[in-house]
């Protein structure tokens, strides 16, 4: 436990206690009979999370996951383009014109990271489609989270693989098989692709399950998962990942009508948003006891630091390494 025992005795005050705290209360949250929820913002996969992220959905401290659709898909990336990447360390210092030339290169920067088109995207695509049109032509209907495992665990792409393949989480997950919901699939470059084909009438758009689908299964999964000491909720960054989910106990209790519904059990953010501008991302976890996320007594942690820096390291206690 060389990084746990780092960890504890030097981090004891401000964002490094919160950390600690944070990890501890996951612990106990597991070790009570708990579930756990952790969403992913960003772009969390790009910044290889899977490192850390996929051992703890081996190891079960992972029940489910909600991700944009940038993560489902660039952790797959990775999996079979990481030698095709291009870092560029000095980002900042980038003028317009470097970046149409990476454009002309057919890279897409993400920060430092730039990512290949075609070994990425399009080694992708033409396997999704194949995928995507016959589940059409056999009139069966999948969420975009079930196509990726189909893929994965057809071995097509396993003449790709370019990283250790224990270093990827959507290979642990569709392992697994452990339930994601990925809100605003859409917003990502196979939902755009997917989109492309519905446009040009090569795909129906109903062949892909939606969002309100996504939060109908959810509304099902949550109290089927809720009893006992309940769900947890760990947020990776804000936005969609996280409002989405969240939201489901609201809407069981209030628009539903189900007043026994448990409100999510433990709470921690790691997030760089600040808390005002009527940023909800930047909202401290107090604010969502106002609409009926959280209780008073639900354990609460914010950590407002980078994800990338915080993540592995909350990781690496809840593993005991």
């Amino acid at each position: 436990m060389q990084i746990t025992n780092f960890l504890k005795h030097h981090y004891k005050h401000f964002n490094a206690a919160a950390l600690i705290d944070a990890a501890d209360g996951y612990i106990s949250h597991l070790n009570e009979g708990g579930k756990m929820m952790v969403t992913l913002a960003g772009a969390m996969s790009t910044a290889e999370l899977g490192k850390s992220l996929a051992e703890m959905i081996r190891q079960d401290k992972i029940q489910i996951i909600s991700c944009t659709g940038a993560n489902l898909e660039e952790d797959i990336m990775n999996l079979v383009a990481h030698s095709h990447y291009k870092r560029v360390p000095n980002y900042r210092d980038l003028s317009p014109q470097d970046e149409w030339d990476l454009l002309e290169n057919h890279y897409n920067r993400v920060t430092d990271t730039c990512i290949p088109e075609e070994e990425a995207f399009r080694r992708l695509q033409k396997h999704l489609w194949d995928i995507w049109s016959t589940a059409e032509k056999n009139g069966e209907r999948y969420f975009p989270h079930e196509f990726m495992y189909q893929m994965l665990n057809s071995g097509v792409l396993e003449q790709y693989y370019e990283i250790d393949p224990k270093d990827s989480w959507m290979l642990a997950a569709a392992e697994k098989n452990i339930p994601i919901v990925v809100p605003g699939w859409e917003d990502s470059t196979m939902g755009n692709i997917f989109a492309s084909y519905c446009i040009k009438g090569e795909l129906k758009a109903s062949t892909m399950k939606s969002g309100i689908e996504y939060m109908m299964w959810l509304a099902d999964w949550y109290p089927k998962n809720s009893g006992g000491k309940g769900v947890g909720f760990f947020q990776i960054g804000g936005g969609i990942a996280g409002d989405f989910p969240i939201c489901v106990v609201p809407m069981l209790y209030q628009d539903m009508e189900m007043h026994d519904i448990p409100f999510w059990s433990y709470f921690c953010q790691i997030s760089d948003s600040t808390t005002s501008y009527g940023s909800y991302s930047g909202a401290v976890p107090n604010e969502k006891i106002t609409w009926g996320k959280l209780d008073i007594h639900t354990p609460k942690y914010i950590i407002e630091s980078d994800a990338t820096i915080v993540a592995p390291l909350i990781f690496a206690i809840i593993l005991g390494q």
